[in-house]
């Protein structure tokens, strides 16, 4: 179990993972990205990481293939979900609210959903992701009010 448990966690953090997504995050610096890059740059960074943490606990219980299936694309969604709401976050509350300076990224020049989208689409998106997360969480048959009050407030957060 231990062995799985870090195997996971080092994919995670890896090249695929969180390593390859800031790399990609680096490189981007000054440059626009299309939907596509951004979001494969985020699944890596914060996406890869909120995914594992949800599989490491799966992997702790007997969820059977459909419950994992579900929880690994439930942990896609809001680690996903978690960066499109920083993103709006990031230019739309002060500094004071985030506990971290305001408007860092567009000042650094880093492409951002609301840079590449605008602020009503990337909202839009925070919500169809946190649709797909409950949809996933129906699919597992788990009980997983947790999860379902996580999602909540990763998408509903103001800070």
């Amino acid at each position: 179990m231990r062995l799985l448990l870090i195997e996971g966690l080092a994919r995670a953090i890896g090249p695929r993972g969180m390593a390859g997504g800031q790399a990609i995050d680096l490189a981007s610096v000054g440059r626009s990205l299309d939907e596509a890059t951004l979001r494969d740059m985020h699944r890596r960074k914060t996406g890869a990481l909120l995914q594992c943490s949800v599989l490491m606990g799966a992997a702790c219980g007997d969820v059977g293939d459909a419950g994992w299936q579900a929880l690994s694309d439930y942990g896609a969604a809001i680690g996903l979900a978690f960066q499109v709401v920083d993103d709006i976050l990031d230019c739309t509350q002060e500094s004071a609210v985030l506990g971290k300076t305001a408007g860092k990224d567009e000042d650094a020049n880093k492409p951002t959903y609301v840079s590449a989208l605008g602020l009503e689409a990337a909202n839009q998106y925070a919500q169809r992701l946190y649709t797909e997360a409950m949809q996933a969480l129906d699919r597992s048959g788990l009980p997983v009010g947790r999860l379902a009050w996580l999602a909540g407030r990763v998408v509903d957060r103001q800070y």
